[in-house]
């Protein structure tokens, strides 16, 4: 299964405040273990929220809403992808992580059979070409 592992922002991160070097060892550390394990498919820190916009849309209507954002506890600082086998797994690497007063989420990944029926043979040879290509890009 893949899950998402999405690291929630604190007051640090939202102000912008760089890791140390002790840390970004560790963290490097922590993803080349996920990596040599095969878990790791994707991870990337990010910008605070000043740095974002949010689109709202309405029906036809975008309105663009400029960072930052009230509510730290609901941002994010940071994202991985992992291929795990199950929920189990991704709490103990989550467990083994190098931080210290942060709250982590682990949410599942939807795979085509998840959708059932909807997901007609032709919307799944469309997500098959579109992967393809994505593939390509690499």
């Amino acid at each position: 299964m893949k899950v998402m592992v999405l690291v929630k922002a604190n007051a640090d991160s939202e102000a912008g405040v760089m890791p140390s070097e002790a840390l970004l060892a560790e963290m490097g550390q922590f993803n080349e273990e996920l990596a040599n394990a095969g878990v790791m498919l994707a991870g990337e820190g990010l910008h605070p929220s000043s740095k974002g916009v949010r689109v709202a849309c309405s029906g036809k209507t975008r309105t663009v809403i400029d960072g930052p954002f009230a509510e730290t506890k609901e941002l994010l600082a940071g994202f991985w992808i992992w291929q795990v086998q199950s929920m189990a797994e991704a709490i103990d690497w989550v467990k083994r992580s190098p931080f210290q007063n942060d709250e982590i989420e682990i949410r599942p990944i939807f795979e085509a059979d998840d959708f059932g029926e909807a997901f007609t043979p032709e919307l799944r040879e469309q997500e098959d070409r579109i992967r393809a290509e994505l593939e390509k890009g690499k």
